[in-house]
């Protein structure tokens, strides 16, 4: 399986996670409305921003992205608040703007999110 590339920095500004709970809510003619577990298992997307030390690390990843998990496939990722190697995809095979953050784009980072089951 594919790996995120080590030159990839995950940057913990813009890191957030979110889950659909995956209930099914029923209404009541009167009172409160019933839930139920709808789905095991459920997505998890987490937002995050890339950031990559030289031009040529972002080039590197785009060609990670289009050659090598063609966009919409699955890869590694290291969750950084559980420490957990997680499987991994981008949500819709989307990537954000590529962003410079100094000049040249020695420094740039791009947005993204991923997504799992968990």
């Amino acid at each position: 399986m594919a790996v995120l590339p080590s030159y990839v920095v995950v940057l913990l500004d813009g890191y957030s996670e979110e889950f659909d709970a995956g209930v099914i809510k029923s209404d009541m003619e009167r009172g409160l409305s019933k839930y139920r577990v709808g789905q095991s298992r459920v997505v998890t997307t987490v937002a995050v921003n890339l950031a990559f030390e030289s031009a040529d690390d972002a080039n590197s990843f785009e060609a990670w992205y289009f050659n090598d998990i063609k966009r919409i496939g699955w890869f590694d990722f290291q969750d950084p608040r559980t420490n957990a190697l997680r499987s991994v995809r981008f949500k819709d095979g989307a990537l954000g703007q590529l962003q410079p953050m100094s000049g040249g784009f020695g420094l740039s980072r791009r947005s993204a999110t991923l997504e799992y089951l968990r």
